[in-house]
């Protein structure tokens, strides 16, 4: 990589990066390892941890010529936070038991956010959630934190109430017109949606790539039969396509050993 961004005889294009024209590539990498692991594909995962590194590799190389850092400080850094994260391994703490465990790992994670935080506001459960993550990640990890913190329903009925509560604001909002209002309360539907599935003991992105996975399956289904027909998916009534998703659903079914 110093080879790469050499000024003289270096790529052109590695030179010219930076930390911010490097971001979409980072997220797009990491994306590619999550795809290997789901497809269950070692040999394109080896590949793909190697991309990801090499995105590691790159922002240390432009650090080190800024005299920030190096990758030796990088490596340094998460072994260090490892081994003070886990005392019970590297010294002679013991836990007698998980919940044991886990509240020191969250204190050890407050002191460290405590220690980062620069500004004079007083210190958050929420700190260190980061504005940059996933939608839902983020909804999951707020929902998470505050929940060991005693904010949180103590099963899972008063939930379900509170997405029909909010769907029906949802269409109250509709019903007014207000763009800004729909926004807002399609906003908080999704935000209780994600608390609901968290109380279900579902991870919300996951379930959401298997529910755009199997849309997409179906979708194609529909895709294929209106070919062999000769036409286009524009020329077919709503009431075809709609037709075709329920022979969609009775493939799949059949195609899972599943019976109607």
């Amino acid at each position: 990589m110093a080879r790469l961004r050499d000024p003289e005889c270096g790529c052109p294009w590695d030179i010219k990066q930076d930390f911010s024209s490097l971001i979409p590539y980072l997220i797009e990498e990491a994306y590619e390892v999550v795809d290997a692991i789901e497809r269950k594909n070692l040999q394109d995962l080896q590949e793909e941890l190697g991309d990801l590194l090499l995105q590691v590799v790159f922002h240390s190389q432009i650090a080190q010529e800024q005299n920030l850092f190096d990758f030796e400080a990088v490596a340094g850094s998460i072994c260090d936070k490892l081994t003070r994260r886990h005392p019970h391994v590297f010294s002679d703490i013991r836990y007698d038991n998980d919940e044991q465990r886990t509240l020191a790992w969250e204190a050890a994670k407050a002191d460290e956010r405590s220690s980062k935080n620069g500004d004079s506001r007083p210190p958050s459960v929420l700190d260190g959630i980061i504005d940059s993550l996933p939608a839902l990640m983020q909804a999951e990890k707020i929902q998470n934190r505050v929940s060991r913190h005693g904010f949180d329903w103590p099963e899972v009925a008063p939930v379900f109430a509170k997405v029909e509560e909010e769907l029906d604001e949802v269409r109250e909002a509709f019903e007014s017109g207000n763009a800004k209002d729909i926004r807002e309360e399609i906003g908080d539907l999704l935000f209780v949606v994600v608390n609901l599935a968290r109380h279900l003991n579902v991870e919300p992105e996951t379930a959401l790539k298997q529910g755009n996975r199997k849309f997409k399956s179906r979708f194609h289904f529909i895709e294929q039969k209106v070919s062999q027909a000769g036409r286009k998916l524009k020329d077919c009534e709503l009431a075809e396509l709609d037709a075709l998703w329920d022979e969609a659903k009775v493939s799949k079914n059949r195609s899972d050993g599943i019976r109607n």
